[in-house]
């Protein structure tokens, strides 16, 4: 067999064939050695086409493993053609090298979130870090962050592969790129453990090379990832870096937790600020629904109660924001002093009020059974604040035991971190308290 393949196409296209002859040897469920017996072509010269380490097989070579494999006129030809063309692989490493594949759009701007994107994003351009993990409670904003610092990496040269899980939504508009999706599958299957965990996709190697690029795994569970994959790929693609998006961390050497929290949202009774992020950030909202609204001393003073109260989420701010709909910013105060359940229902979009009441409850029955029983204490607790202090006492546990346990809570985003008294204390989310009482129903009392 003859092809005018530069020596790096000769590299990705003989690692294509491959893949096309593994892939036709275990839909037919012959081992190695059975397709050696069946085509006369010996076990290791089989293994090193597989591989991709043969360089420029032989017309008869490819011939006689057609033979075994009993392929048809079709199959026959896409072989050959897996040399002559290059593939997957050539045409995906010129490809990239060309178009740089970008992230999904979103469709909503980024506010309040600059600092923790700048981090992200140089140590990921960087290299310092190569496994990043954000995690926070649902809504907090994680898929946006990271649309943002993918972005950002995008604009400074590198290509990014982007894949949301099955089921999680996402608030924008995916890249119409079928190459770097198709490439995207690839690298997500291969991390959740699909196909032979011995031979790492061939046209990945081709298409990314040694090239830095960020593949982002959104709403991922830490559970089902393989790390023995991961290694691999990181080894044997030294420029790849990985950021995922999670409720929980993976909890494997070299990760980087990136703890999400909510936005800043102090407490107004020691005076209204303004310019706190959760402020701006629900006051921004608010004037989506109702352009009218003045900022003045009266609804300043309003949105900071609302935005505290509510412990700056996200999710919870934009669903209060729809209920100006039908009451106003008074009226909107009141319910959420009173009782915030009705209003994590976003007016414009059910779905997303039952998504977090949902995702909230999950993560509540997924805690230990000490951690309910210390979050249904603090929600019962007539202060909204605790210190760690107060968590052995509640507890009745060594303080290092206390002190994991409300690391834990803080990384399972149901706690936030408080510094209005200026001290180190901790706040149960609003969010959390409002759906609590069901969510821990059956949860046995500490004492």
């Amino acid at each position: 067999m003859t092809t005018s393949l530069s020596p790096e196409d000769t590299v990705t296209a003989t690692a294509a064939l491959g893949t096309l002859i593994r892939g036709h040897r275990l839909r037919i469920g012959l081992t190695q050695q059975e397709l050696a017996d069946f085509s006369t072509i010996s076990v290791r010269a089989i293994r090193d086409l597989e591989k991709g380490k043969a360089q420029r097989p032989r017309a008869d070579t490819v011939r006689l493993i057609a033979d075994g494999l009993r392929l048809g006129p079709r199959a026959r030809t896409a072989l050959e053609d897996a040399v002559r063309r290059g593939h997957r692989g050539g045409a995906g490493a010129r490809y990239f090298a060309a178009e740089r594949p970008a992230p999904p759009v979103p469709l909503h701007p980024l506010i309040e979130r600059d600092a923790e994107a700048t981090v992200l994003t140089e140590e990921l351009r960087s290299g310092a870090e190569r496994l990043i993990t954000v995690v926070g409670l649902s809504g907090v904003g994680k898929t946006r962050l990271a649309l943002e610092a993918a972005a950002r990496l995008h604009a400074a040269g590198l290509p990014v592969l982007w894949h949301t899980a099955p089921g999680a939504v996402s608030d924008s508009l995916p890249a119409c790129d079928d190459r770097s999706a198709a490439l995207t599958a690839d690298c997500a299957a291969f991390l959740h453990g699909e196909g032979d965990a011995d031979d790492l996709a061939p046209e990945l190697s081709g298409a990314l090379g040694d090239r830095p690029v960020l593949l982002v795994l959104d709403g991922a569970d830490p559970a089902r990832l393989d790390f023995h994959r991961l290694t691999r790929l990181l080894r044997e693609l030294p420029g790849l870096r990985l950021l995922v998006t999670a409720d929980a961390p993976w909890n494997v050497p070299g990760e980087r937790l990136f703890l999400l929290s909510p936005l800043e949202a102090p407490d107004p009774s020691g005076g209204v600020r303004p310019d706190a992020p959760a402020a701006r950030f629900l006051l921004s909202r608010l004037r989506h629904v109702r352009p009218d609204i003045v900022p003045d001393e009266r609804v300043l003073t309003d949105v900071a109660w609302v935005a505290h109260r509510l412990d700056g989420h996200p999710l919870a701010l934009s669903a209060a924001a729809s209920w100006l709909t039908v009451c106003d910013l008074t009226t909107l105060r009141g319910i959420v002093e009173s009782d915030p359940a009705p209003l994590l229902d976003h007016l414009a979009d059910g779905r997303s009020g039952s998504r977090l009441r949902e995702h909230v409850a999950r993560t509540l029955t997924a805690l230990p059974d000490g951690h309910r029983q210390l979050i249904s204490a603090l929600c019962a607790a007539s202060e909204d604040e605790f210190v760690l202090e107060d968590v052995v006492r509640l507890t009745g546990m060594p303080l290092p035991h206390c002190g994991r346990a409300v690391r834990d809570l803080l990384v399972s985003g149901v706690i936030r971190s408080s510094t209005d008294a200026g001290r180190s204390a901790f706040r149960v989310l609003g969010v959390v308290r409002a759906i609590a009482a069901d969510a821990l129903a059956t949860t046995t009392p500490l004492r």
